[in-house]
């Protein structure tokens, strides 16, 4: 085969799969405008909104949680499974698909099931350690796992075979230039140009404890200088903030231009979800991560080599407070010096180039040249 024709890229429910998805998406566009790329997906995530506004075709399909006790979902599993992975596998035959890409979410796992059952090539992209489970469960039947950090490969026995390519990241984030575009980006925003500015954000769903420190701390980081673009989420209740503080201290809701949101930022104080990681660390935009306090402790292994690497801090969410904040965030945002040694850091561990790097991975488990 000499050129890739049709891909079915699978993923969805949160943006930690479809962001990746959607900047994959636009890396084979980019290379071939004419190809046929199809993605699954459910009527309940995420994807339901991203990937047709992004211009992409969207087929929904059945998709249900994996249980992970022995209950009557448990047995109602094989049933469920077969009627997805049948109803997948009609749409790969309808577009004719020539390989599937994986990147998680309860829709990935029909699409392993009809594409094992085709024989089409599949691959896997993960982003976590350990793994999620509709991905653990797709290595079943593909070896072809790429990984989005060198730890997954360090920390995992699953993952330990798998490819390194980094996380695929938006081109309109992967390629802004941060210091020529820090002025347009404070004046979009309503900033001033020349403070020392703090972006805080909790993912796409914002961070109630996120929120409240800063509350909390808001005064006294604006009575030193700083200003602060704070995005509250979009789910979240609104927090009071302070009034007539010294320096500018914008919130909003949500910001789909956050190539610009980074730009405007010297110091963030985020979550370690593995798109945020990545995208700070690719701009080199130094930060304390601040982990989600449950899950499998993802979030955590996703940061630390970054802190690890000198760029950025981590700090548990039960220990973030306004007295935490004012005692170890401000004393870096108002010194220069830390901030770029922190910044380089950062960039030295991170990378643009996954969605390149992924497309290479999958044209080679396709049989196609590049």
């Amino acid at each position: 085969m000499s050129q890739l024709r049709s891909v079915v890229l699978a993923g969805g429910g949160t943006g930690g799969h479809i962001y990746p998805l959607l900047a994959f998406a636009d890396c084979l566009r980019r290379h071939d405008p004419a190809i046929r790329i199809t993605c699954l997906g459910t009527p309940k995530g995420l994807e339901t909104d991203l990937i047709p506004r992004a211009g992409y075709d969207l087929r929904h399909i059945p998709a249900y949680q994996l249980p992970r006790s022995v209950n009557l979902d448990l047995v109602r599993t094989p049933d469920r499974m077969w009627r997805s992975s049948r109803a997948a596998r009609a749409i790969m035959d309808e577009v004719d698909a020539e390989v599937v890409v994986g990147f998680g979410g309860y829709v990935s796992v029909p699409a392993y099931l009809a594409a094992w059952r085709r024989h089409t090539p599949t691959v896997i992209h993960e982003v976590n350690v350990p793994p999620g489970v509709a991905n653990k469960l797709g290595m079943r039947f593909t070896k072809n796992v790429a990984v989005g950090f060198p730890h997954q490969i360090e920390q995992s026995e699953v993952l330990k075979d798998a490819t390194l390519v980094g996380v695929p990241l938006r081109r309109t984030i992967t390629s802004i230039d941060r210091p020529a575009m820090r002025h347009v980006a404070r004046k979009h925003f309503g900033l001033d140009l020349e403070r020392p500015t703090l972006l805080v954000f909790g993912a796409s769903q914002g961070a109630r404890s996120i929120n409240l420190a800063m509350a909390g701390a808001a005064r006294t980081i604006t009575d030193a200088g700083v200003q602060v673009l704070h995005v509250i989420g979009a789910r979240n209740e609104d927090v009071e903030m302070p009034t007539g503080l010294s320096a500018p201290y914008v919130t909003v809701k949500f910001i789909n231009e956050m190539e610009l949101a980074y730009a405007a930022a010297d110091f963030a104080l985020v979550r370690g979800g593995a798109i945020t990681v990545a995208e700070t660390s690719a701009l080199g935009v130094p930060a304390v991560y601040v982990p989600l306090p449950y899950g499998n402790g993802e979030q955590r292994r996703n940061a630390l080599p970054v802190v690890q690497a000198g760029g950025g801090l981590i700090v548990d969410d039960a220990e973030l407070s306004p007295e935490w904040i004012v005692g170890n965030v401000l004393p870096i945002v108002v010194d220069p010096r830390r901030v770029f040694d922190m910044g380089q850091a950062a960039a030295a561990y991170g990378r643009r180039d996954g969605d390149e790097a992924l497309r290479r991975f999958v044209l080679t488990a396709a049989g196609v040249k590049g």
